[in-house]
């Protein structure tokens, strides 16, 4: 009998499976809440390194808090260099008044934000490309990186996959201080152990 349907070319798929007798058991629909279950099922009963996880602790990060500058020696457009968190690797930081509004702002206008300057691709300085008609930073000098400071920071074009690592601040008064930083730093393990 199958010699004869393998002939017939004209019958589709269907037609030859029905004349054969054979019927699909399992919907779309049942399948894949069967493997849903099946699924969950395998993953609560291995409950892989929870042992593990009881003997490691959790720790907590705290990054110094830094005085950068005076909110009123700030001038509009002019980067200011500094720092942060602390004196290794790619720790070179810069702190601008925008007079636009930006993501994680500081200030009465919320226009003063600061990024660290390694580029996220493959570290290279964005010392001195501030470009005030834009507000970004960049491009950097390895594969034209460049970021968009009043979005946190997220990349505009180039080479990198991350946005730049903004630095928090806070404002006391008329003082500036970088209290942590959002991103990671590029070449390390931790924004801490430059």
């Amino acid at each position: 009998m199958s010699n004869n349907l393998a002939n017939e070319t004209q019958l589709s798929r269907k037609e030859i499976a029905r004349k054969v007798g054979h019927k699909c058991l399992v919907s779309r629909r049942n399948f894949l809440i069967s493997s849903g279950i099946a699924t969950t099922t395998v993953m609560v009963t291995m409950n892989a390194g929870t042992a593990l996880a009881e003997q490691v602790p959790a720790t907590i990060t705290t990054f110094p808090r830094k005085f950068v500058v005076k909110l009123s020696d700030l001038k509009l457009d002019e980067p200011f260099d500094f720092v942060y968190p602390d004196d290794g690797a790619h720790a070179d930081s810069m702190i601008v008044k925008m007079g636009v509004k930006a993501g994680g702002g500081l200030g009465p206008d919320e226009d003063i934000v600061a990024f660290n300057y390694a580029c996220t691709h493959q570290g290279g300085s964005l010392v001195g490309s501030y470009k005030k008609d834009t507000k970004s930073l960049g491009a950097c000098p390895l594969h034209l990186s460049t970021y968009d400071l009043t979005r946190h920071g997220i990349l505009i074009s180039g080479q990198a996959y991350q946005s730049l690592p903004q630095v928090l601040l806070e404002l006391d008064g008329d003082d500036i201080y970088a209290t942590g930083i959002f991103g990671l730093i590029f070449g390390r393990e931790n924004n801490l152990a430059g």
